[in-house]
């Protein structure tokens, strides 16, 4: 992220008079409001022009937030087989996910501060920033391919949910959902489960378009295009010692890759403010994405440390005003008008940003959250930390956690199947996901526009270059905050954290006589380790827990008996365990000895398609 991307500036001069001249205080409130719509007329360029500034940093912040949507640790992951690899999957592109800690609260500020003013010092020394001014095109464009392409992909595959959604609602309320493994669609009537094929309905086009009286050719060709847009290929990409990846794509985003790249090239032939501006706004869509503040509490301190350091640099210093005007580089977005410019820097979307991605996300961590049901289960405690064996049972309750539903992809079968935003009882799953509340994130959106919207104040009483940090940081953290007073939430946004330590199973929990959680007893076996200093300070030895679920909760289970039960099982996936071992050594040797005869492939790549018939999950 670049240092001088942090100012909200209006460079020209606006042509009403000064609306905080003393002789306002002698005018009644109806001379006020005349002078006030003399003077927005008059300026109304400027105030379309910071118009379209305000609602494209929502818009990106909005679109960047869904699009940084991933499993919350409430939900237990979605399994594919018994190998559970849409886990798998998720895990990996979680490791792309960037999380801050609480030293970055002061090592971001600094090192903005060292590439500002080194920045400052060599326009300064060049006193020319032609040069400079190239060399940054050149790697801002090379740096931007994959953001744009990421933007660009999704955005068509926006375009395309919108053209070929699952669902769609007619105006009598009737939900049909496109069916293409039977190249049709079908609806359910009354209460009945039964699902009555359309025989007027023969292509995959929702609304009116889906009776249009087409060929059987053409119709087959909507269908062919569907598929096309909507299924997954596999790319497969191995060079030897160095990489071995496999990754899923579909054709929207090998077709935004390829624009990414055209358009790249265009902007560094022709400077396009257009094309600087698009770029723009792929970094900080990208940079929503891929960043997380990982708690509220970090995310506050990262965004006060540059509320501070922003305010400095722009009031005290000339570092940021100069470095933002000299380079033209996209790292601002700039707006021209007939006879006004104005520009927003990238931090002032992409550091708010972050946090309201967050907002969003604990929307949907909160979803689930709700969801989880507490099964009582017996637990058997032996202690004898008094010296003797004391065997004691006691209820405590399992956290059963309900499964997750990918909401993301969602918004063509939203526009298409909603009606005055009603979900409808009959629509798909993911739909419904989709729907969840959002308190938080609607609170810090709403902060961010106040903000902006008090930053258009500042701006034109004092006719100076404002941080605009110094009213986004307030309005996006306070909204969010006191959302969380309001709603008695403010414990579960402290503990609220995507480092990973709450996605776990097999949790057992002691609730009060209202149901609310007291006091967690164990988790997971991948806690264990970290939780065993805990369990010293509490003075607890030898403890030793075993849990068994009474999902009926109707009599406790006979504890000697599932000793003896988990005692063979561990013994039979013991002996599982190595008889996979040994057949995983065999097939190695084998194919050590098969690659010292025939060689090893030093590169491959491949695109593997599915099968062409469609399913009814394309």
């Amino acid at each position: 992220m670049a240092s001088n991307d942090s100012t909200f500036l209006i460079p020209s001069e606006m042509s009403a008079t000064n609306m905080t001249e003393p002789v306002l205080a002698n005018l009644n409130l109806t001379e006020k409001l005349a002078i006030l719509s003399a003077f927005v007329w008059e300026n109304r360029d400027m105030f379309i022009l910071e118009t379209r500034i305000v609602f494209t940093a929502l818009a990106c912040i909005y679109v960047g937030s869904h699009a940084a949507l991933r499993r919350p640790p409430s939900a237990n992951p979605p399994k594919k087989g018994s190998k559970g690899g849409r886990r798998h999957q998720q895990d990996r592109d979680d490791k792309y996910v960037q999380g801050l800690e609480p030293s970055d609260a002061i090592l971001f500020p600094i090192m903005a501060a060292v590439v500002l003013v080194g920045l400052y010092y060599l326009i300064k020394w060049l006193e020319d920033p032609d040069i400079l001014n190239k060399i940054l095109s050149a790697y801002f464009s090379f740096m931007s391919l994959a953001s744009i392409g990421k933007l660009l992909a999704d955005s068509l595959h926006f375009l395309t949910g919108f053209a070929f959604p699952t669902v769609w609602i007619s105006y009598s309320g009737r939900l049909y959902h496109i069916d293409p493994s039977r190249k049709g669609q079908w609806y359910t009537t009354g209460e009945s489960a039964d699902q009555v094929l359309d025989d007027k309905k023969k292509n995959p086009l929702p609304g009116w378009f889906s009776g249009l009286p087409l060929t059987n050719a053409q119709n087959t060709l909507l269908w062919g295009v569907r598929h096309l847009l909507m299924e997954e290929w596999t790319v497969r990409l191995s060079i030897h010692g160095i990489a071995n990846e496999t990754f899923k794509v579909k054709f929207n985003d090998i077709l935004g890759a390829i624009i990414a790249v055209g358009s790249n090239l265009v902007y560094y032939t022709t400077k396009s403010n257009l094309l600087s501006n698009f770029m723009g706004l792929a970094f900080s869509y990208a940079a929503i994405i891929v960043m997380s503040p990982t708690t509220f509490a970090t995310g506050t301190a990262v965004l006060f440390g540059l509320f501070f350091y922003d305010i400095y640099m722009v009031f005290y210093t000339p570092y940021m005003v100069t470095v933002a005007t000299k380079l033209e580089v996209p790292i601002k977005l700039v707006f021209q008008g007939a006879s006004k410019a104005s520009m927003l820097g990238l931090g002032d979307i992409v550091l708010p940003g972050i946090f309201v991605a967050l907002c969003l996300r604990f929307d949907h961590y909160m979803y689930y959250h709700r969801q989880r049901k507490l099964v009582p289960v017996e637990l058997k405690v032996e202690n004898e930390s008094s010296g003797q064996l004391v065997t004691d049972t006691r209820t405590r309750h399992m956290v059963v956690k309900p499964d997750y539903v990918n909401p993301q992809g969602q918004w063509g079968d939203w526009l298409w199947g909603t009606e005055l935003s009603s979900i409808s009882s009959d629509a798909t799953p993911a739909l419904k996901a989709s729907a969840f509340p959002k308190p938080y994130f609607h609170a810090a959106m709403f902060g961010y526009l106040l903000a902006m919207v008090m930053t258009l104040v500042m701006l034109i009483v004092y006719r100076h270059a404002q941080p605009a940090l110094l009213y986004l940081v307030p309005g996006v953290v306070f909204a969010a905050w006191v959302t969380g007073i309001l709603r008695g939430e403010l414990r579960e946004m402290w503990a609220y954290t995507e480092d990973g330590r709450l996605d776990t199973t097999d949790t057992i929990v002691e609730v009060d006589g209202n149901g609310n959680v007291i006091d967690v007893t164990r988790e997971d076996k991948n806690d264990k380790k970290d939780d065993k200093g805990e369990k010293g300070e509490k003075g607890e030895k030898n403890l030793k827990t075993e849990a068994v679920a009474d999902a009926d909760a109707d009599a406790p289970p006979d504890m000697d008996s599932i000793e003896q039960d988990t005692t063979v099982e561990n013994e039979v996936d013991k002996i599982v365990d190595e008889k996979i071992n040994e057949k995983i050594s065999e097939m190695k040797r084998k194919l050590d000895a098969r690659i010292k005869e025939k060689g090893h492939t030093v590169f491959h790549f491949s695109i593997e398609a599915p099968p062409a018939t469609p399913t009814s999950g394309s």
